[in-house]
């Protein structure tokens, strides 16, 4: 898995934190929580704003 996959990250995300709430889950925490996805295979150097937004948005989404 990779930041461009959006969606799939989302899914993941939903199952692994569902108490969260994704509209308020800052970049530090949403960076830290898809790079502990078990077979996520970049590192930060690779991810960027807009790469956090979609992966926001693709959640609240999911969520919704």
């Amino acid at each position: 898995m990779k930041w461009t996959d959006s969606l799939d990250i989302a899914i993941e995300l939903a199952e692994r934190h569902p108490d969260a709430d994704p509209t308020r889950v800052n970049f530090v925490d949403l960076m830290r929580w898809v790079m502990e996805i078990p077979g996520f295979e970049e590192d930060e150097h690779h991810c960027g704003e807009k790469k956090l937004e979609a992966i926001q948005q693709a959640w609240i989404d999911e969520v919704e």
